[in-house]
């Protein structure tokens, strides 16, 4: 019987009895639907309580919604400047200092787009040529495969390993060289909730002067640090003038539909970006960048609340997954947690997330995926704990009924 979870290229659609192979671009054609879009699609048709995709179950704050009603409401509804209205602008440059201690000019160095994600695909498709060598740390959001494939990037994995998924430094040492153009990092990170320390970020930060290497540094969990301070690398000695750092609204606000981002970069580097941005999304929702905009200046009060609500969901979640039986790895920040789910006895994370969502009626993500070598996440799935008490609840008490050793 075919796995409900597709790990492979899309199948051949059969319309009115003819049968049409599907038609993708080759450097794409090794991707399927995202396993995001898929888990989700599963959660609906069997009733399962959705702990896999990283969207908030619960709204935004009433502050933010209230600006981006009146900003629709004042008329601005019109294209935006392409590279963002001057006001989010400013406020992503305020953040940014108040956060890194960086002064950054917000008319050339802040471009305003599509989510973080846009801005990782602008970053990728604006400063990246065919050929170029890019590396990565697994596992890794699934994006940064793809948008780099359509880059025609030449792509390298470090795989960052439990219980604490440090960073294997000599590794990274016997990898990086003068053909590195650049390395993706995220902190804290999605999936495993890793937090790269200073010391790790030090050692990054001396490599890619050394070697002359970018760094594209996803930052879109920056207000989800519980164990440590969130550090920018961009604001470590010399790192600014090589530094993309890319960060969104949606995930701080729970406004993940808005889809708020920006990328803040020196000019030279910026101009890369806002050529790709220009050609793939032009610009972004006007009403919501005033609404961003007013989100980012509230006080620090807002971030220290929601960090506390964010504790105490994940200890409900880790209490949880323990007291079912799984090996809960560490995590520092993001609102996710990534554990070892062998002592249930399947053969890898697919066949596992299947049985948990079919039998159990509890969505995970198998995190093989994010993975260049599947195998290196074969024992590892992630759940993430951004929904309210009694959904957290209710999958603990699913799992622990039917969930058996």
């Amino acid at each position: 019987m075919a796995s409900a979870i597709s790990t492979t290229p899309e199948e051949p659609i059969t319309k009115n009895g003819v049968q049409h192979p599907v038609q993708v671009a080759k450097r794409l054609e090794k991707f399927k639907t995202t396993i995001f879009t898929q888990m989700s699609m599963l959660a609906i048709k069997h009733g399962a309580i959705n702990l896999g995709q990283g969207f908030p179950n619960f709204d935004g704050p009433e502050f933010v919604k209230e600006a981006a009603i009146q900003a629709i409401k004042q008329g601005k509804n019109q294209y935006a400047r392409g590279y963002g209205v001057p006001d989010l602008n400013s406020a992503v440059a305020a953040r940014f200092k108040k956060d890194s201690g960086l002064v950054v000019d917000p008319e050339k160095e802040v471009t305003i787009t599509s989510g973080c994600t846009e801005a990782i695909a602008a970053t990728m498709l604006g400063l990246i040529n065919p050929g170029d060598e890019v590396i990565l740390f697994a596992p890794f959001y699934d994006s940064y495969e793809a948008t780099l494939s359509m880059a025609g990037a030449n792509i390298k994995s470090i795989t960052l390993r439990p219980p604490n998924f440090s960073v294997p430094i000599d590794e990274l040492k016997s990898i990086i060289s003068k053909d590195t153009r650049a390395i993706l990092l995220n902190t804290p990170h999605n999936p495993t909730g890793k937090m790269f320390s200073r010391e790790e970020l030090e050692t990054i930060a001396s490599l890619c002067i050394e070697n002359d290497v970018l760094v594209f540094s996803d930052e879109v969990y920056d207000k989800l640090a519980f164990e440590a301070d969130h550090i920018s690398i961009a604001s470590l000695p010399g790192m600014y003038e090589r530094t993309v750092t890319m960060n969104s609204l949606g995930k701080t606000f729970s406004v993940t539909g808005w889809k708020i981002g920006w990328a803040i970069a020196p000019p030279h580097l910026t101009w890369g970006v806002r050529q790709a941005h220009s050609y793939l999304t032009f610009a972004t929702s006007t009403p919501m960048q005033f609404a961003a905009a007013e989100a980012l200046r509230t006080s620090e009060t807002y971030y220290d609340e929601m960090r506390k609500d964010y504790m105490h969901k994940k200890a409900i979640l880790v209490e949880g997954l323990n007291s079912v039986g799984f090996v809960v790895h560490p995590s520092s920040g993001t609102y996710f947690v990534i554990v070892d789910h062998t002592p249930f006895g399947f053969e890898n994370d697919i066949a596992f997330c299947e049985y948990l969502i079919k039998e159990v009626g509890v969505v995970a993500i198998p995190t093989s995926v994010f993975y260049l070598n599947p195998e290196d996440g074969k024992n590892l799935v992630r759940f993430t704990f951004c929904k309210d008490e009694d959904t957290l609840r209710a999958a603990v008490e699913r799992m622990k009924a039917k969930l058996k050793k």
